[in-house]
């Protein structure tokens, strides 16, 4: 009985996800865009977060535990980009990619545009989806977190972030578009360098930040489908040719 129902289980798993997949399908309908359905992930370091840990310690006159000092003295080596764990990791940028996949098992998407499935928006703050974006020859970080800015108060926030250089970030727009019952809303800005604090760009809002109430108007039982677009910038451009 045991066996069945661990096999049965996989089975409704297993439907579970065509059913999230056949209904972002169904909101973009665009011909070769990819869906990549992401389910959440609770997040371990909110207690508190790696940024706040350093300005405390700073503030204090402490250096914290961990070796995030060495890294700002050596601009060759940067902390774990990745959200969702306080990692003691470090490195170099071109390895950022490998140990985001093999270490933290984020999924890579390729393709200029895409669609990112996020499943059971309803769980309690604080959750991040994550997925990574591969596109024009780089690599980005799609960051959903649902985080109670103020008490009681829990917000969606959604931002795309390079894997490089803020320089490079610079050359790229983003755009997030969510579309559903002849609704829609976009997102359009530059990424923002892996470099800097996920969390900086949050609590600065400086990003696609959502109430409850308008996830809810765009969400499907409880998943919500963001179209994702990536292109080179044509003012960077213009300036490069002047």
């Amino acid at each position: 009985m045991l066996f069945f129902t661990q096999c049965f289980g996989a089975v409704l798993d297993l439907i579970h996800l065509r059913f999230q997949h056949y209904k972002a399908k169904r909101v973009f309908s665009a011909a070769g865009q990819l869906v990549c359905v992401v389910n959440p992930t609770h997040s371990l370091k909110y207690a508190p977060t790696r940024c706040a840990t350093v300005q405390t310690s700073a503030e204090q006159g402490v250096l914290p535990p961990c070796h995030h000092h060495e890294a700002v003295h050596d601009p060759q080596l940067v902390p774990c980009t990745c959200p969702l764990f306080s990692c003691p990791w470090q490195g170099h940028l071109e390895v950022v990619v490998s140990h985001l996949r093999q270490t933290h098992r984020i999924n890579i998407l390729q393709g200029a545009e895409i669609v990112f499935l996020a499943t059971d928006m309803h769980l309690p703050a604080p959750t991040d989806w994550i997925i990574m974006h591969s596109c024009l020859g780089h690599q980005f970080l799609l960051v959903l977190r649902k985080q109670e800015k103020y008490e009681g108060h829990p917000q969606f926030f959604a931002t795309m972030m390079l894997i490089g250089t803020p320089t490079q970030a610079d050359n790229f727009t983003y755009r997030l578009e969510l579309n559903r019952n002849q609704r829609r809303l976009k997102w359009e800005a530059t990424p923002r360098s892996v470099l800097e604090c996920v969390d900086s760009v949050i609590s600065d809002g400086d990003c696609l930040v959502l109430n409850t109430s308008l996830a809810q108007l765009f969400s499907d039982n409880g998943s919500l489908a963001i179209g994702i677009a990536i292109t080179t910038s044509k003012v960077h451009n213009t300036e490069d040719e002047m």
